[in-house]
Formats: C-alpha cells, sequence, structure tokens
C-alpha cells in the first residue's frame, strides 16, 4: 500500500477517507476527482503524482461520469492533449437537468 501523503482539502474525496487513499488501488478515484473539480494547484499536484501517460490512460480508459460539459472539454483537449480523440461525451458528462 502506498500512503496517499499529499494534503488535498477533504472536500476533494468525500465518500473516501484521506488516510485509506492508496495512491495505486484508488488512482482511478483520485485522478478523476482532481481533473473534475480540483484548481489548477490541485491538478498541478496531481501531474506530480502520476506521470501524464498515466493519467490519460486512466482518463480514456476508465471513464467516470462526474464532469460538467465545460470541465470535460477543458481536460479532454487542454490538460491532456486530446483533441483528436474521440471519446463518447456521454461516459463524463453527468446529467445537470
Amino acid at each position: 500500500m502506498k500512503k496517499f501523503s499529499v494534503s488535498f482539502p477533504r472536500g476533494l474525496f468525500w465518500s473516501r477517507k484521506l488516510s485509506r487513499l492508496d495512491l495505486i488501488e484508488d488512482r482511478c478515484y483520485i485522478i478523476h476527482q482532481l481533473l473534475a473539480y480540483g484548481d489548477l494547484d490541485q491538478i498541478r499536484q496531481l501531474f506530480q503524482l502520476y506521470p501524464k501517460s498515466e493519467i490519460k490512460k486512466v482518463f480514456i480508459h476508465q471513464p467516470r461520469k462526474i464532469y460538467t460539459p465545460s470541465s470535460f472539454n477543458f481536460v479532454k483537449n487542454f490538460l491532456l492533449g486530446l483533441r483528436k480523440k474521440k471519446l463518447d461525451r456521454r461516459n463524463y458528462v453527468k446529467n445537470l437537468s
């Protein structure tokens, strides 16, 4: 178990205890939570925790339906540089209605 030692606000990880997060086992949860809800400093820290290739791999192959339309576009097109990659928005964007 690789402990999650970076300090992030509790509000980013509301469904799990920070003391129980494991950087390897919980990487999908950590990556998506920070991409969807983190500010730019927190996202910068995410890229220090995991290589960009790992973040892209999780984003593409393990989608989570937690993004707003604008946050999905920002993460996909600008943060991860996946403009040309076709991804089904329905797998990422939560219903806001």
